[in-house]
């Protein structure tokens, strides 16, 4: 419950942790002479104003979050040299203006958070250079434009959570980024970690002297509803590239990311099959495909998807009939409506019965080597009309010619009959 301005600290202060209160005002200019500051935490505060420019400028910065509050303007040129940044969170701000592009200088950041402010930028794509970088959220921004492809083969090589929703994204799916990140193909159960966290370094002979320690705090819309991680589990894999404009069909290779747990690309305006790559998403929870203008039919072997609690494809232009097993059955209606062409339970349109095919002949050209299958449905009812119009007409034609016949043979006697 603390408030009024900022308390300007010692020189001599390594972690200012102030979150969770209600402090108001701006951020000092002081605070860039903090040559020994590691964590500047003031997160969740009413601070406003605009950040000074020297913020993020000191090397021995390691930690800066300043999440929820009021801050306005540009974000400041954060790393413009020797720098030990491993997170910033900077979301749900009124922060404007582009991303700067000395982060790319960043290369210790493991999380970046610029979500819920308004931004307007194209995708910062030199931010795939960082290596350690393993958290990326832009959401509900004023990013635009298509994303295109990566510079190279090894963009975001440690990605392992991505949130690029209500943002105004456009153009294809970037199947070439979905290819690269290879954090997501696979997930180390070996490691012993529990949480995704950055930590400050210790400089002092105790190992936990000084050290501030900052699990990875996020939100995000799964599984139908809003979900905050306090802590974010270190097994976490998340894609949402939701509310923006991408077009185009779902890539294959999305299959390829073994790992993913969630997975929404809901209100877009994709187009296509759902590909039946996603069966490959053994660990998938949840997966959002709601909303678009995807046709066909829902892939049958989605319901060997053991863990999946959560299945969104409403309003699109699927038919068919709904996959039955596994957890396809605690599927609610909403899930489905909007696609006139569905069928089965939850939904209360039933498929129609259909008997199994009956058994088909073929006609092989052996030239060709084509094969012609001949379903008895349509042969049987041209061997039946065939055989009554033989009869009719063979009837017709024994008929004309035993009148003729009989016609000849008067003729005959006719002659005969004069000689």
């Amino acid at each position: 419950m603390l408030h009024g301005s900022l308390p300007i600290p010692p020189q001599s202060i390594r972690n200012y942790v102030v979150r969770d209160n209600n402090y108001s005002g701006d951020i000092s200019r002081s605070f860039c002479n903090l040559n020994n500051l590691q964590a500047l935490d003031l997160s969740n505060n009413s601070l406003s104003g605009m950040l000074p420019k020297c913020l993020g400028n000191s090397s021995s910065l390691e930690i800066l979050d300043l999440h929820h509050n009021s801050f306005h303007g540009s974000i400041p040129q954060i790393c413009p040299g020797e720098n030990s940044l491993k997170m910033v969170d900077l979301s749900y701000n009124q922060l404007q203006g582009k991303v700067p592009r000395s982060m790319a200088n960043c290369t210790h950041l493991e999380f970046l958070s610029l979500g819920n402010n308004q931004l307007s930028d194209i995708f910062p794509s030199w931010l795939g250079a960082l290596p350690a970088l393993q958290y990326l959220s832009l959401r509900s921004n004023g990013f635009h434009g298509m994303i295109g492809k990566p510079a190279t083969n090894h963009e975001f090589p440690k990605l392992c959570i991505i949130d690029l929703s209500n943002n105004g994204f456009s153009g294809k799916l970037p199947s070439n980024y979905l290819d690269n990140w290879n954090s997501m193909k696979f997930v180390d159960d070996e490691n012993l970690q529990i949480y995704f966290q950055v930590s400050s370094t210790s400089n002092s002979s105790n190992t936990y002297a000084g050290i501030y320690v900052v699990p990875y705090s996020i939100t995000t819309f799964a599984k139908g509803v809003e979900l905050k991680y306090f802590a974010a589990p270190y097994l976490l894999r998340l894609i949402d590239f939701s509310s923006n404009r991408f077009e185009g069909e779902i890539p294959g290779i999305i299959g390829n990311l073994r790992g993913v747990h969630m997975l929404s690309l809901s209100n877009n305006t994709l187009t296509g099959l759902i590909p039946s790559s996603l069966t490959n998403l053994t660990a998938l929870e949840s997966l959002d495909l709601s909303q678009n203008q995807l046709s066909g039919r829902i892939p049958g072997n989605l319901a060997q998807l053991n863990f999946l609690a959560y299945f969104n494809v409403s309003h699109n232009h699927l038919w068919g009939p709904i996959p039955l097993g596994q957890q396809f059955g605690t599927s609610l209606e909403d899930s489905y409506v909007g696609n006139s062409g569905l069928c089965g339970k939850p939904l209360s349109k039933k498929c129609e019965s259909s008997r199994p095919p009956p058994p088909s002949i073929f006609e092989e050209d052996e030239d060709s080597g084509f094969q012609i299958e001949l379903d008895w449905y349509v042969v049987l009812p041209g061997i039946i009309s065939g055989s009554i119009i033989g009869v009719i007409f063979g009837d017709i034609w024994t008929n004309k010619k035993h009148e003729w016949f009989v016609e000849a043979a008067k003729r005959i006697n006719r002659r005969r009959g004069r000689i």
